[in-house]
């Protein structure tokens, strides 16, 4: 059975409460879990203290038998300096798509043909204006 150590949804609609949980990585987001080991509360203020609850020794214990957490409880514990996370990178993420790269292209294409256009026509006129 593997464990992971994610967030549960509690709380009404459009007003969301976190549970901060040690559940098998099977069972439904919402469903049972093994023990509750703290709470996340989105609604304050980034600096309340109140916002995130951790029971440390839990997470300590859980993590040394091979819980996994998920993303988002892995920065809590980085910010409760409990385990250390990687910084993520995916540079391609920041690309545009493939259409907005065209477009692009396509573009870039017509600046500089109106680019040669202009640097042509000048030189073109200055003798035709002698003649």
């Amino acid at each position: 059975m593997s464990v992971k150590i994610r967030l549960a949804r509690g709380g009404s609609k459009k007003r969301p409460y976190y549970y901060i949980v040690a559940a098998n990585s099977r069972s439904p987001r919402d469903g049972r879990y093994i023990e509750r080991i703290g709470t996340y509360n989105p609604m304050l203020p980034k600096d309340s203290e109140d916002r995130v609850n951790l029971n440390t020794e839990r997470i300590q214990h859980w993590l040394s038998v091979g819980a996994q957490p998920t993303d988002r409880v892995a920065r809590f514990l980085d910010a409760a300096d409990i385990l250390k996370r990687e910084a993520r990178n995916n540079p391609n993420k920041a690309k545009p798509k493939k259409k907005a790269q065209e477009r692009l292209a396509a573009e870039e294409e017509k600046k500089r043909e109106a680019q040669e256009a202009a640097a042509d026509g000048g030189e073109g006129d200055a003798p035709a204006a002698e003649a």
